[in-house]
């Protein structure tokens, strides 16, 4: 019998890079000439991957999600990897929003990974463990167009394709 080939899905994003990007989107915040004296604040909960912003309106939230973006982007961060909830007024006319970092594929997503893989009628079979997804083949060309079909659907988030053998 063949020895059957594997690769697990998951979604994993660098913590480290995600708080030096709000570092410096923080730092951006106190030096920007129309952000100044505005009030804004950026913090990151670390631990729990929350982004916490504090503005004097929703248009300067907005400003100050781009620059987050901006920052995540040139570290290599998607931005498909933060869920933003809606702004919420709080006192003063100021506004409070508040970001979650993604870490990990819930079971909904990856019933639904698993549920496109066996869509495809390949010889692949994929099994949900925890926060991945290990799919495994006999065939490693089978593996390699199922990673192509993933990687060209939308999930929510992104993905990557680790411990390939």
């Amino acid at each position: 019998m063949a020895k059957e080939s594997s690769f697990d899905v998951v979604s994993v994003v660098d913590m480290q890079e995600v708080d030096n990007a709000c570092q410096q989107a923080a730092r951006e915040l106190t030096q920007r000439y129309d952000l100044k004296g505005t009030g804004a604040t950026l913090e990151l909960s670390k631990k729990e991957g929350v982004f916490k912003i504090a503005a004097p309106s929703e248009f300067v939230a907005s400003q100050v999600r781009d620059i987050l973006g901006s920052k995540l982007v040139k570290r290599g961060v998607d931005l498909t990897a933060v869920r933003w909830a809606d702004p919420v007024s709080a006192s003063g006319m100021s506004v409070r929003q508040t970001g979650t970092v993604i870490q990990g594929i819930d079971q909904d997503t990856a019933k639904k990974i698993a549920k496109d893989i066996r869509d495809l009628k390949l010889k692949a079979k994929a099994t949900v463990e925890g926060d991945k997804l290990r799919v495994s083949s006999a065939s490693k060309d089978v593996l390699q167009s199922v990673i192509a079909e993933l990687r060209q659907r939308d999930y929510g988030q992104p993905l990557q394709f680790v411990n390939y053998r």
